[in-house]
């Protein structure tokens, strides 16, 4: 049976159907590879606008016009999808963050250009950030379900573990420097000003993304951290 909510002109195939006609299992494959992906990306922006509860798999199948019954097929369940789109989030952050090599840098300059990385990433990642609020809400009940996520070490803490060393041993950082402290500090300056950009602009008419701010901002970070780390 169709499912109600996706309705179709008449004469046409839904998705799962023109993928049961690909010639080859190379080709079919491909197209449900595609398919899962489109249903991937699509989740992830309605589960952001509207967070997990209130989100319904009709809502994601009609946008990406395809049955119901193929997300079950793919994740097996609501929660299953949501644990996906946070697996890949989290993933896309962590691939992203092995591209920094900052080994070669004095450790001052590696930690200015690790804050402006994380900066620059988290602001073209606004759906990441309400990915995360959403899951604060719900206590990480759905993080903490995934087979990979709880044991997930992103490599910008490697990074900062060692530029402070450099640091310390160079003497322009403190001893005490915690590499978990830090990214604790760059995350959340990173995560205020695109989370709580409208309330911050309703309040003090001030937009934080706005284009003109953004060379400010990203060198505050880097002052902010530079001068925590040097005491």
């Amino acid at each position: 049976m169709h499912d109600p909510a996706v309705r179709r002109p008449a004469g046409t195939m839904s998705r799962s159907q023109e993928e049961d006609r690909l010639p080859t299992d190379g080709a079919r494959t491909r197209n449900k590879e595609r398919t899962r992906e489109e249903l991937l990306t699509t989740a992830t922006e309605v589960f952001a606008e509207g967070g997990y509860s209130s989100t319904t798999l009709d809502e994601i199948a009609e946008r990406v016009q395809t049955a119901k019954r193929m997300i079950y097929y793919y994740f097996g369940s609501k929660e299953q999808l949501f644990i996906a789109v946070l697996e890949r989030a989290y993933l896309d952050l962590k691939a992203a963050e092995e591209a920094l090599d900052v080994d070669d840098l004095p450790p001052v300059e590696a930690m200015r250009t690790i804050t402006s990385f994380l900066y620059d990433f988290h602001d073209s990642h606004p759906h990441l950030l309400k990915l995360v609020g959403i899951e604060n809400v719900h206590q990480a009940e759905h993080l903490m379900k995934s087979e990979i996520l709880p044991t997930l070490r992103t490599p910008a803490i490697g990074a900062i573990e060692r530029v402070v060393r450099r640091g310390v041993a160079s003497g322009d950082f403190l001893e005490s420097a915690d590499p978990l402290d830090i990214h604790m500090l760059i995350s959340a300056y990173c995560v205020f000003h695109v989370a709580n950009r409208y309330t911050f602009r309703a309040l003090f008419d001030r937009d934080l993304r706005a284009p003109a701010h953004r060379d400010h901002y990203r060198r505050m970070i880097g002052d902010v951290v530079v001068r925590y780390l040097a005491g």
